[in-house]
């Protein structure tokens, strides 16, 4: 299951599933419409669910991740991606100093994100095992901070948190943008390496995505598991000595 699709881009990168699914005419495939919130199929019916870069709209991820536990076969794995707490950090301190500047306070203006600790402890609390946490950023570099605005108005990925401001004062506006040049493109270390065509690099601002990566596995007797409580032969004492006591063993071995 592709969960939050919307056009497929996840499954076009799959070139090798493509051509093996063309090839095979008893595979069904079926495209359902369906809110994430609301997400929950069969139990034990489905052997991977994957979701890339649409989590962070989910308006209760404790219960979509139980959801998807209860979706899954034993064994059976979730993959995913979402935006991370770091995203958009340069864009986000700016406006909060603008606005306090020239308004006296600050409005919400970029939806809240989650923590690393976070997708560790909602997966933990839904059950799953074996848990893998990766982190990544990837900075995208723009003239000013209005095209990177733009930009992500053309994505869709513009505010909706039910507390957001839904006025950004035009002076405010102007002092956010002059903060973001002044703090992140001309004195920035990210943006040193990078040569605008025009090559001068106090032209561009740096914006980042934090974005985590994840799996999480229901269990299964099949998964390995810790071993029992005294079992250790060596002590955690030893571990200084742990050469020594390799030899020895070895000369044990081999008489």
């Amino acid at each position: 299951v592709d969960l939050g699709t919307y056009k497929g881009l996840l499954g076009s990168h799959l070139t090798r599933v493509r051509k093996f699914i063309k090839q095979r005419e008893d595979i069904e495939i079926q495209k359902l419409v369906i809110s994430e919130d609301d997400f929950i199929l069969q139990e034990n019916s489905v052997d991977m669910i994957i979701s890339s870069l649409d989590l962070h709209w989910i308006n209760d991820l404790p219960r979509l991740f139980s959801n998807i536990f209860y979706s899954l076969k034993q064994d059976g794995v979730f993959i995913g991606s979402m935006f991370g707490g770091q995203t958009l950090f340069e864009l986000r301190c700016s406006l909060q100093m603008a606005e306090m500047e020239r308004e006296g306070g600050f409005g919400l203006h970029i939806s809240p994100l989650i923590t690393a600790q976070d997708i560790g402890s909602l997966l933990n609390r839904s059950g799953y095992t074996m848990l893998t946490i990766d982190t990544d950023e990837i900075i995208v570099h723009y003239p000013t901070m209005f095209e990177l605005m733009y930009d992500l108005k053309g994505m869709a990925e513009n505010n909706a948190a039910i507390l957001a401001k839904t006025h950004l004062n035009r002076d405010s506006l102007l002092a956010a943008a002059s903060i973001y040049q002044h703090l992140y493109g001309k004195s920035s270390e990210k943006t040193k390496s990078f040569k605008p065509d025009n090559d001068d690099q106090n032209s561009c601002i740096p914006a980042t995505f934090q974005i985590f990566y994840f799996i999480g596995w229901k269990p299964h007797p099949s998964q390995p598991t810790p071993a029992k409580r005294g079992s250790a032969t060596v002590s955690i004492k030893d571990i200084p000595n742990i050469e020594k006591l390799l030899k020895n063993s070895e000369i044990i071995d081999k008489n």
